[in-house]
């Protein structure tokens, strides 16, 4: 019998998504704080240590307080939520994506119980899911993988629900086929995929290519998950532009420097 709550779900809307989940009673979802949306009268929140799943329950009050350390070193809140549905009928909780991307929902029953994710890209999951630490096997991905050397880990047969920036694809990879892929655009992959870090070769690549000074290799068998827009890229742009516009703002608002400066961003495709 499976542990993780079997829950119902609907993924609405294209490049802001949200997930909306329907919890029969006594069914439960877990969830970083601040990604609830909305939630039905039946609904109770409550805030708890760790993930919730048997594993920090076994541990009694010493696991939860591990399970909710582990949180603390991925960057995460000591803290997530519990959601459960305390009426007699089927009631409903959403969760919101952070920025514009897509939602990925999971069936852990499908990947072996276990699927490595970057740290930022858990939104929630059936109660039972652990939501743990994986450290990298070697050295160089932790030093210079983008997502540092702890990645998160989600283990249990439930459902479990990612969110990436952009477009997001599924590629399988092959037994010693190999992709390389640029650190921040890596989303998720199955726990048999091979992850490491490689130079990208050349002074002149690395100082003028505009790509970074490393970027990921993985190889297979098993799959993974990229996102075409991390949030570090948008980041940056955003940052970028609101430099820039700063700066027009100085020289005088609608002055022809102004206009030619807009220009050139519009060139551009800022």
């Amino acid at each position: 019998m499976p542990k993780a709550h079997v829950v119902d779900y609907e993924v609405y809307g294209d490049d802001m998504q949200f997930v909306e989940v329907a919890l029969d009673q006594n069914e439960s979802i877990i969830a970083e704080a601040g990604a609830m949306m909305y939630m039905e009268q039946g609904i109770q929140m409550e805030t708890i240590f760790g993930d919730g799943s048997d594993r920090d329950a076994q541990g009694g009050l010493m696991g939860k307080l591990l399970g909710a350390g582990k949180r603390v070193i991925t960057g995460e809140s000591l803290f997530m939520t519990a959601f459960t549905n305390g009426a007699a009928v089927q009631q409903k909780v959403s969760f919101a994506a952070p920025y514009p991307g897509k939602i990925i929902p999971l069936d852990l029953q499908q990947y072996r119980g276990r699927i490595i994710c970057q740290k930022d890209a858990f939104l929630c999951a059936a109660k039972g899911v652990s939501v743990s630490i994986a450290f990298q096997r070697k050295l160089g991905a932790g030093l210079f993988g983008g997502e540092g050397f702890i990645m998160q880990k989600l283990e249990g047969d439930g459902l479990a629900f990612l969110h990436a920036g952009g477009t997001i694809i599924e590629k399988e990879l092959k037994s010693g086929e190999m992709l390389r892929v640029d650190t921040g655009c890596l989303v998720a992959l199955t726990g048999e995929v091979d992850y490491d870090i490689q130079f990208v070769g050349g002074v002149k690549s690395a100082l003028f290519g505009g790509e970074g000074l490393f970027f990921a290799t993985l190889s297979g068998p098993g799959k993974v998950w990229l996102q075409s827009l991390p949030f570090s890229r948008l980041a940056d742009r955003m940052f970028s532009a609101s430099r820039n516009r700063m700066g027009g703002k100085a020289k005088g608002e609608g002055s022809v420097l102004d206009v030619l400066g807009g220009l050139g961003n519009f060139i551009d495709g800022d």
